[in-house]
């Protein structure tokens, strides 16, 4: 019996003991690297950009080294593969970093509007509701005296796309302004009449003497009688003086164009510089237009002419007035809209 259960255990024994080629199980394997293994995609500068850490850690990146491709990796068509990330960023290092905030001169509350820091002026006055107004300077509100600030602040939480929306096209009309801002120099180049016009000193040419403007479309010189030494302030008086003539003799042939047209009779045009209104007209037919208009394009300063020249018929902006600008601009709409988008060369 004892021998039947000792042959038994040698069985299992045996069954259990590796075979004569294996190493013994309890001595220890060296791990090794596996022959080929892919190589781990180098992260490029656009990866870098998402990572936490430092930014300074881009420049101790060793280069990255192509590898073989990996079995995981599917085969796509050149077609779809990802457009290489361009070496210079889309935004420029300004826009980027420009704070998303608008402050009044003489801010004295703030609010955050859609993550938007707006710091804008706040007064009490003689009126019955909340107003509004956002000009250059930024956004001011006013209030009637019994009005509490929750109220005001809760009507400024209401009517915050639409703060946002002008904040956001006045600081686009400011951009426009400084990138058309004139250099006032021999050469510098102004709008006129929708065309660019191109400043020539000449110190033998005198105004009055001779044909100023010469040329044709982008191509014209004007000819100023001044010294090669003037100043920037010269150069810029000199043109405006020009364009001031020039202005109010378009202006009165304009004027005469569509008076007719009209069925009305103006009495005296004179030029203005102010600074929120292209035009005006009064019941007694005197016409009052910006003498910058000059810079706009022939169909512009037609429309705010018919404009003026419809007041002496309806002196409101009803829709009898449109219909009277209509009549003889029937584009209108379109000519308003580009007027208000126009940007004005600045001085």
């Amino acid at each position: 019996m004892l021998r039947l259960l000792q042959l038994t255990l040698d069985l299992f024994s045996s069954e259990a003991r590796p075979a004569p080629t294996q190493r013994p199980v309890n001595k220890p394997r060296r791990v090794r690297p596996p022959a080929s293994k892919p190589t781990e995609p180098a992260l490029n500068a656009a990866d870098l950009w998402s990572q936490p850490g430092p930014v300074q850690a881009l420049a101790a990146l060793p280069q990255a080294q192509p590898g073989p491709p990996s079995a995981a990796t599917p085969d796509v068509p050149p077609h779809q593969l990802p457009a290489p990330s361009s070496t210079e960023p889309a935004l420029s290092l300004a826009q980027a970093l420009e704070p998303a905030s608008y402050r009044h001169p003489q801010a004295n509350r703030q609010v955050m509007l859609s993550g938007v820091h707006v710091a804008y002026a706040f007064r009490r006055g003689k009126r019955r509701t909340i107003g509004f107004s956002v000009g250059a300077e930024g956004l001011a509100v006013s209030a009637p005296s019994w009005v509490p600030l929750r109220e005001v602040d809760r009507a400024v939480e209401e009517k915050s796309d639409w703060i946002l929306r002008k904040l956001q096209e006045t600081r686009q009309r400011h951009q426009q302004l400084q990138a058309t801002r004139i250099d006032w120099r021999d050469g510098a180049e102004l709008p006129y009449l929708g065309q660019t016009v191109r400043l020539e000193l000449d110190p033998g040419h005198r105004f009055g003497s001779g044909e100023e403007l010469q040329g044709e479309g982008d191509q014209q010189r004007l000819r100023l009688g001044l010294s090669h030494a003037a100043s920037a302030e010269q150069i810029r008086d000199a043109a405006q003086a020009w364009l001031m003539r020039r202005a109010r003799a378009f202006f009165q042939q304009r004027l005469n164009h569509y008076a007719p047209q009209l069925g009305v009779q103006w009495t005296r045009l004179s030029l203005s510089s102010a600074a929120t209104r292209w035009g005006s007209a009064s019941a007694e037919g005197a016409i009052r237009l910006h003498w910058r208009l000059i810079h706009f394009s022939p169909q512009l300063i037609d429309y705010v002419v018919v404009h003026e020249l419809s007041h002496l018929r309806v002196m409101d902006h009803s829709p009898r007035f449109w219909q009277t600008v209509g009549t003889v601009v029937p584009d209108y709409r379109q000519l308003r809209q580009q007027l208000k988008e126009q940007p004005l060369a600045g001085w």
